[in-house]
């Protein structure tokens, strides 16, 4: 038995037991694939996988078993890995992310300049998607971070740092009823009215949807999307009002924020999410800090590492991006060269 074996074996899963798929994603061919998992299956004494005909069809109960031992062992592996490279300083690897375009667009840009001066010669993936997918995405090891947002605590499994707090605000064209009220926005303004939203929106557990069933209403969600500017778009041309992130909000000639009743909609906070088990290379490290300018080096070590609490709560949107703002200022003059003499 090997790690090639194991790793071999983990990849098939992940990949909805598709070897084809499962070979691009290692870089072999699928018949290569195919040997390391029936040596695998020799060494081992049984299938883990039940099959039909020559494709795989399921997990065994077997290998459902050597499956969680196979990822915790291909985690340590990889750990030592990282603890060798920071050990040398080695400053080159690959950072993948995971997240929403919302925060992809808002809050990684500044993040990933301070963290490209620090370490120039890292290559970084960022991956847009869904909340849901960027945390399968964790869970398999296909990234070392995942940034998404929610109204509630974050997931027990991942070690999250929160970065900011964030409110969702109205946008309507100019002259549209709704910015015309003279008054706050309250929900009831909002039933029976399309909404363009996130896509989601239309489950019935989002946020959206429990704000307007504890008032005894509806929402009618027309239109969604993944990206704050689609949504603009489609609220420009006429397809429903436009709930969007404020992190979004752009001074537009043509389209409107109007005033909302304080607690309209839940406050939503945005987390950085890391697997647990798995060790942070020196570069993943700077980013963490180029995100959470509002915790010191030593509170989030104490989190990462040792699994404490930080001390206070995340700053707002606007709070954290002049934060993050002076903090990236800051790096980037320590990396400037000193004037000449006068």
């Amino acid at each position: 038995m090997t790690l090639t074996q194991l790793r071999s074996f983990v990849t098939i899963v992940d990949c909805g037991y598709n070897i084809t798929l499962a070979a691009q994603r290692l870089h072999a061919t699928q018949s290569g694939l195919s040997k390391q998992l029936g040596q695998l299956e020799g060494a081992l004494g049984f299938l883990l996988f039940t099959r039909r005909g020559r494709a795989l069809t399921a997990l065994t109960e077997e290998g459902g078993r050597v499956l969680v031992h196979a990822r915790r062992l291909l985690a340590e592996s990889q750990n030592i890995q990282s603890l060798a490279d920071n050990l040398r300083r080695e400053r080159q690897g690959l950072l993948r992310i995971a997240t929403t375009h919302t925060q992809a667009r808002h809050a990684l840009p500044g993040a990933l300049r301070s963290l490209k001066r620090q370490f120039p010669d890292v290559a970084v993936h960022v991956a847009p998607g869904g909340d849901a997918e960027s945390l399968r995405q964790l869970a398999a090891g296909q990234v070392e971070l995942a940034i998404l947002s929610g109204t509630g605590e974050p997931p027990p499994e991942s070690v999250a740092v929160p970065l900011y707090r964030w409110r969702r605000r109205v946008l309507v064209p100019h002259g549209h009823p709704l910015a015309g009220l003279g008054r706050p926005l309250r929900l009831q303004d909002l039933a029976g009215t399309a909404l363009v939203s996130y896509e989601s929106s239309r489950d019935p557990a989002s946020s959206l949807q429990r704000a307007f069933a504890a008032a005894g209403l509806a929402a009618q969600v027309a239109v969604t999307a993944r990206d704050g500017e689609l949504i603009r778009t489609y609220v420009r041309a006429g397809l429903g009002v436009g709930i969007v992130a404020e992190m979004t909000l752009e001074d537009d000639e043509d389209l409107v924020a109007p005033p909302m009743a304080p607690g309209l909609l839940p406050e939503c906070t945005t987390w950085l999410l890391l697997r647990r088990d798995r060790l942070l290379r020196d570069f993943g490290f700077a980013l963490v800090q180029a995100l959470a300018p509002h915790f010191d080096t030593v509170e989030l070590r104490r989190l990462l590492e040792l699994g404490e609490p930080l001390p206070h709560p995340p700053p707002d949107w606007a709070a954290w991006r002049a934060s993050a703002g002076r903090a990236t200022g800051a790096e980037r003059r320590r990396h400037e060269p000193a004037p000449p003499p006068a």
